[in-house]
């Protein structure tokens, strides 16, 4: 049986780090996994900057209401979703995904989960397992799902490579040349396609 596994920012849904680095007028906030492969690395220093201004969730929370899919994003993934079985695996955290998987329709969603603290600052988080999108799609095949997933950043490279077929879609230069023997596509008619066509 096949299960499609698909990032959400950057895929779905833009960057939250970006929007809020936006709005809060942080550009240091505007790093993400496209740019440091070190997940662990790249929060603890987020964490960091929000002590450092005093912003806590619910700053972050009022930024994620406002975001929006990217556009055609939940038609793709509704017709993704009427062939097969989608699973969107994230790094992100259940704190921030709410609204946006409501946005979305409702897919599954597998991800993580903030430590806040009774003042609402984000004390630190807890990931559901290490290389969460590589051992997830392992479990996955481990139960008799054949896997085919796509992303944009480092992150998703480990599912991608991992799983029967893999594409990147709207990735960095460096990546696309990186990563040459993985498909990139820049268009959702072009991931439906490949992902169909690998079905």
């Amino acid at each position: 049986m096949n299960l499609v596994c698909l990032d959400l920012e950057g895929v779905l849904v833009p960057e939250i780090w970006i929007a809020f680095s936006e709005v809060s007028g942080i550009p240091e906030l505007r790093r993400t996994t496209r740019d440091e492969p070190d997940y662990d690395k790249l929060m603890n220093w987020r964490i960091g900057i929000l002590r450092e201004h005093g912003l806590g969730l619910r700053e972050i929370q009022n930024v994620i209401a406002k975001i929006e899919p990217m556009e055609g994003a939940k038609e793709f993934l509704d017709a993704l979703r009427a062939k097969t079985e989608v699973i969107i695996l994230s790094d992100t955290f259940s704190e921030f995904a709410k609204p946006l998987m409501a946005k979305l329709g409702w897919p599954t969603l597998f991800c993580n989960n903030l430590i806040v603290g009774e003042s609402g600052m984000i004390e630190g988080y807890k990931m559901r397992v290490q290389n969460s999108k590589l051992s997830t799609v392992k479990a996955l095949q481990s139960v008799g799902f054949e896997t085919i997933a796509a992303g944009d950043s480092f992150n998703d490279l480990g599912m991608i490579e991992a799983g029967k077929a893999g594409f990147l879609f709207r990735t960095t230069e460096a990546i696309r040349r990186d990563y040459a023997h993985i498909p990139a596509f820049e268009t959702y008619d072009e991931l439906y396609n490949a992902i169909v066509n690998a079905l």
